[in-house]
């Protein structure tokens, strides 16, 4: 793989085998020539992801989302989410970082994609 390299390949078939997908790809006929793409990313169009559900959300969506508080005060925006095991956690870049679980109905109040917010139980002092 070159650096910066990109392939279009159609997906003509695929599994899910435990945690992993596996996929056939087009124009990919055997283990040889699938062991030259290991180790490559896959992208997707948003187009290609299924709606999510009420209350779900991808996190690609929630970046970049303005963060309030229930009080209306201002803390940032949403710059990344961290899985941890326990739960999901939001990282919001204001005047400093700050680390908010992502517990809906408990820190996370209210999601709005088309005003751009995520209004958030959380003590902006913390």
């Amino acid at each position: 793989m070159k650096d910066g390299e990109t392939r279009l390949l159609a997906v003509i078939g695929g599994k899910l085998q435990g945690k992993v997908v596996v996929a056939q790809l087009d124009g990919v006929d055997d283990r040889d020539q699938a062991a030259i793409l290991m180790g490559w990313d896959i992208y997707i169009t948003p187009e290609q992801l299924p709606e999510p559900a009420k209350d779900e959300y991808y996190w690609s969506d929630l970046i970049g989302l303005s963060v309030e508080t229930i009080l209306g005060v201002q803390l940032g925006v949403v710059e990344s989410l961290l899985e941890t095991g326990a739960n999901d956690v939001v990282i919001v870049k204001g005047e400093r970082e700050r680390v908010i679980p992502f517990l809906q109905g408990q820190t996370i109040m209210n999601i709005d994609l088309a005003a751009g917010r995520m209004v958030v139980d959380w003590d902006p002092d913390f």
